[in-house]
C-alpha cells in the first residue's frame, strides 16, 4: 500500500476535484460522510454523548459534516468549533450553514480554557480540530484542551490524523497531541503512524477509501509503501514439480566464537526452514560438535583457530552468505573479514559484529559490493549513520547511507523499515514477542535463504522481513509476547508461507438474516 506525503495528498484532492467534476466541498461531503458511515456502522443509534471538536480548517469542515449527519440520524452529539485563529477555510464555513440549517444544536465556540465542556469516560470524542495542514505548534489553551480529552479517559476518534500531530516532522511537546484510540485516515495510512516517536498518538489506525482518482493513486510514485499481504502475494515464487535441492541455492552462514556458536546454529536453521535447499556453517573449531550434533541438516566448515574466526576460507561456491553472528569483534577477526570482503563476489547480508566491525572501521564499507543488505538493530545502526535528531532525521540519514553504499538498510524495530536509495518500505507484521535473544539471526538466516532461492536482494529482505514478523504473529497466538523464542519464529515460518493463500473467514450470518431464510 502506498503512503502519500503530504503534498500528494493535496495533489490527489486537486486531481480528483478536477476529473470528477466536483468541487472540495462535495469532497468534504464524502469524506466526512465516510467517517459518519463507520461511526453509525458501529454505535447503531446508542445514545452515548458524542463531542465533535472541529477547527476552522478543512479538517474541521469534515468534523462538522460528522456532526451534522449524527444529528439527522438523532445521535446525542454535542458540536464545538475551536476557536483558535481568525481565518477560515471555504470548507469550514459552508458546512458550518449547513449544520446551523439542520439542527437547533448550533456549535459552541471554545476560545479559552474556561469554555471547555465537560466529557465522561464514557462518551466519545471525535477530533477534527487539525488536519494534515498543520505547520506550528498549537496555542497554549488548544494544548490544556487536548491535555482535557486525554483526562476525561473517553474514547478518541481522530480524523485524518490526532490533531497536534504532524505528518512529516515530530511534534516537540506531546502535550500538544491529542492522544487517539482511533484514527480513520484518508485514502492511505500516514508514515507517523509507524515511527517509535510517533506511533504512541493512536492506538491504532484504519483507512476509509474516499473516491480519490484511480489513476492519481496507481500512477503516483511514493517514497514510503506500506508492505502486507497483498505486497507479498506477487513476490512469492512457487516451485516447479522437478526442483531438486540443488534448485534452491546453497546458503553460507559465517559467524560464531566461544560460547556463541548458538547465533549461527539459529540463521542456518532459519534459513532452511526458508526453503534453501543446502546450507553450510562457517564457525571456529568450538562449532562443529555442537553443530554437527543439533543441526544434522547443515553441513560444517571451521576455522583453524579454536575460539575466534581468524581466517575466511571454503571450498564451496555459496549462492549467498550471511555473516556476523556470534563472531565477536576480535583484531583478527576483523582481519579475516576484511580480507573476505575484498574478494567476495557472492550476496551478501551483514548483521551483529560484522557490523559492529565495519562500523568501527569505515573504510570496510567501500568494500561492500551493490545491494548488499545491511540488518541492523537501533544501536548498530547508530554506529553506522551516527545519532539522529529525531525519526526523521534517522530516516535522512539511512537514506543519505544506502545511497552512498549502494546497501539495503534494514531497521529493525516494531515496524521494521527497509532502505534502498530513496524508497523505504515499512514492514506489517512482527509483534513484542520478537524482543527476545536470536530473532535478528533468524531474520538474517530467512533472508539469506530467499536470496539462494532466487529472490532479488530487495525482494529477499523485504520478503523475508514480513514472513520473520508473520511467523512471530502466528506463534504469539500459542506461546504469548513473553514466552516466545527465535527458535517459535523458526518453527512457525511454514505457516507463515501458508497463510499467504489463506482465505478471510466468510462473514456468520446475523440472527435477522436467518430469520428472514425461514
Amino acid at each position: 500500500m502506498k503512503i502519500f506525503s503530504k503534498e500528494q495528498i493535496y495533489k490527489g484532492d486537486q486531481v480528483t476535484a478536477k476529473k470528477q467534476n466536483i468541487s472540495s466541498t462535495e469532497l468534504m461531503e464524502r469524506a466526512g460522510m465516510q467517517i459518519f458511515n463507520w461511526i453509525h456502522q458501529r454505535m447503531q443509534g446508542a445514545q452515548v454523548p458524542i463531542h465533535v471538536f472541529c477547527g476552522i480548517g478543512n479538517n474541521g469542515g469534515d468534523g462538522l459534516v460528522v456532526a451534522r449527519h449524527l444529528n439527522i440520524y438523532g445521535y446525542n452529539v454535542h458540536t464545538y468549533v475551536v476557536n483558535c485563529s481568525d481565518k477560515r477555510t471555504e470548507g469550514f464555513l459552508v458546512n458550518y450553514d449547513l449544520i446551523k440549517q439542520t439542527t437547533k444544536k448550533w456549535p459552541v465556540m471554545l476560545s479559552c480554557e474556561a469554555d471547555f465542556p465537560a466529557i465522561g469516560p464514557d462518551d466519545i470524542i471525535v477530533d477534527a480540530v487539525f488536519g494534515i495542514g498543520l505547520n506550528r505548534p498549537p496555542n497554549d489553551w488548544v494544548k490544556r484542551l487536548f491535555q482535557h480529552f486525554r483526562a476525561s479517559k473517553a474514547f478518541t476518534l481522530a480524523i485524518d490524523l490526532p490533531s497536534g500531530l504532524y505528518a512529516d516532522r515530530v511534534p516537540e511537546d506531546e502535550n500538544g497531541v491529542v492522544w487517539a484510540d482511533y484514527t480513520l485516515s484518508f485514502q492511505s495510512p500516514k508514515l507517523v503512524f509507524f515511527l517509535p516517536q510517533t506511533s504512541k498518538y493512536t492506538v491504532q489506525w484504519e483507512v476509509l477509501n474516499i473516491g480519490i482518482d484511480p489513476e492519481f493513486l496507481q500512477n503516483t510514485d511514493t517514497e514510503v509503501e506500506l508492505m502486507g499481504k497483498m505486497e507479498m502475494l506477487p513476490i512469492y515464487q512457487p516451485r516447479e514439480k522437478f526442483s531438486n535441492k540443488g534448485t534452491f541455492g546453497h546458503a553460507l552462514i559465517i559467524g560464531g566464537s566461544y560460547g556463541k556458536i548458538g547465533a549461527v546454529m539459529l540463521s542456518g536453521r532459519a534459513a532452511l526452514a526458508s526453503g534453501v535447499g543446502l546450507v553450510t556453517t562457517f564457525t571456529p573449531k568450538c562449532g562443529y560438535i555442537p553443530l554437527q550434533s543439533a543441526f544434522p541438516e547443515a553441513m560444517a566448515i571451521t576455522d583453524i583457530d579454536d575460539e575466534n574466526i581468524t581466517t575466511i576460507k571454503f571450498d564451496i561456491e555459496p549462492t549467498a552468505i550471511a555473516v556476523g553472528m556470534g563472531m565477536g569483534t576480535d583484531k583478527n577477526t576483523h582481519l579475516a573479514l576484511q580480507e573476505f570482503l575484498k574478494v567476495n563476489t557472492a550476496p551478501l547480508v551483514i548483521d551483529a559484529d560484522a557490523l559492529n566491525i565495519v562500523s568501527k572501521h569505515k573504510s570496510d564499507l567501500k568494500l561492500l559490493k551493490p545491494q548488499t543488505i545491511l540488518t541492523p538493530h537501533p544501536k548498530e545502526l547508530e554506529r553506522l549513520i551516527g545519532t539522529w535528531k529525531d525519526d526523521f532525521d534517522k530516516l535522512k540519514k539511512a537514506k543519505a547511507f544506502s545511497k552512498k553504499y549502494k546497501c539495503i538498510l534494514v531497521i529493525k524495530g516494531a515496524h521494521t523499515i527497509t532502505v534502498f536509495e530513496s524508497k523505504f518500505y515499512v514492514n506489517s507484521t512482527g509483534n513484542p514477542g520478537l524482543a527476545t535473544a536470536g530473532t535478528g539471526d533468524v531474520l538474517t538466516g530467512i533472508i539469506t535463504g530467499l536470496i539462494c532461492q532466487g529472490y532479488e536482494p530487495l525482494i529477499a529482505a523485504v520478503f523475508g522481513v514480513y514472513l520473520h514478523g508473520k511467523s512471530a504473529d502466528i506463534a504469539v497466538e500459542d506461546y504469548g509476547y513473553q514466552s516466545l523464542t527465535a527458535s517459535h519464529v523458526i518453527d512457525y515460518l511454514g505457516r507463515a508461507y501458508l497463510s499467504l493463500f489463506e482465505k478471510p473467514p466468510m462473514p456468520q450470518p446475523t440472527d435477522e438474516a436467518e430469520e428472514g431464510k425461514r
